[in-house]
């Protein structure tokens, strides 16, 4: 098997994309659990991950269709599932009744579906191996440093108000899918 070749799904880019997914299944684990730290660190580690993938494709020429999906998947598990339910399971526990956290939840479902309408989108419009010098919209992973923004903001005691937080929350699904023009690092 040779970690070089084009047309191997299991090449070194999208490798590293699978490591990006592995830390993102095992991210949400520790939330689960309530470790929350450990889930961050993993996190970010995903964002390395997601950085890595797409500059060894093209620098190694392993940029392929089945990449870009692959990639996209990453992002939806990695920057919108995982941080979605980071952010979730910290603001739970101020929960006093069964309808705020259902309220919650729809808010973190909407989020979710607005995520993956964003990757889908960008798939559509995706070249393998092209880089757009804006992207149209916050891209996922910049959706889910906001996302653990508003974790720290909440954590910290800066927003206690979890409605607040909802409607950032809000906010930033609705950015997912604007028209906002967001440099290509």
């Amino acid at each position: 098997m040779d970690l070089l070749e084009k047309d191997n799904r299991f090449n070194l880019a999208n490798l590293i994309t699978f490591g990006n997914i592995a830390c993102g299944v095992v991210a949400i684990y520790f939330i689960v659990k309530g470790d929350f730290l450990t889930a961050i660190i993993l996190a970010w580690i995903a964002g390395g991950l997601d950085i890595a993938d797409g500059k060894v494709a093209r620098k190694l020429n392993l940029s392929t269709d089945f990449g870009v999906q692959l990639d996209s998947f990453a992002d939806f598990l990695s920057f919108v599932v995982m941080p979605s339910f980071l952010l979730f399971y910290a603001l739970q526990k101020e929960m006093t009744s069964g309808i705020h956290e259902l309220m919650l939840g729809a808010v973190f479902v909407a989020y979710i579906i607005s995520g993956l309408r964003r990757l889908v989108e960008f798939n559509l419009k995706a070249d393998a191996g092209g880089v757009a010098k804006f992207f149209e919209g916050v891209p996922t992973p910049l959706g889910a440093i906001l996302l653990w923004i508003l974790y720290l903001l909440y954590s910290y005691g800066l927003v206690e108000n979890v409605y607040i937080i909802a409607l950032l929350v809000v906010v930033i699904a609705w950015s997912l899918n604007s028209k906002l023009k967001i440099p290509h690092p």
